[in-house]
């Protein structure tokens, strides 16, 4: 089988960073297409992309995941937010 060439951009790349327990950071701006087919656009120099979908902001981080720090995603294996405030 031949050897697939890795595709070139005709631009610089895009950098992501993906931070334990926290939103996923790219250089902006961005435009994210969410499955619904609505579009969102950032101008912003790093935009923050919620991960964790508690966000009011969705698809943008709110830092709402610090609220519910109960470790990474899926760690207490339900992955519920589930808070027993008493």
């Amino acid at each position: 089988m031949p050897a697939v060439e890795p595709q070139r951009c005709a631009g610089p790349a895009v950098r992501i960073r993906v931070t334990p327990d926290g939103p996923m950071l790219v250089e902006g701006p961005v435009e994210v297409t969410l499955p619904d087919g609505s579009r969102h656009r950032n101008d912003r120099f790093v935009v923050a992309l919620c991960l964790c979908r508690r966000s009011r902001r969705y698809p943008w981080c709110d830092t709402s995941h610090r609220r519910h720090s109960h470790g990474p995603l899926g760690a207490s294996g339900s992955g519920s937010s589930n808070d027993d405030e008493s």
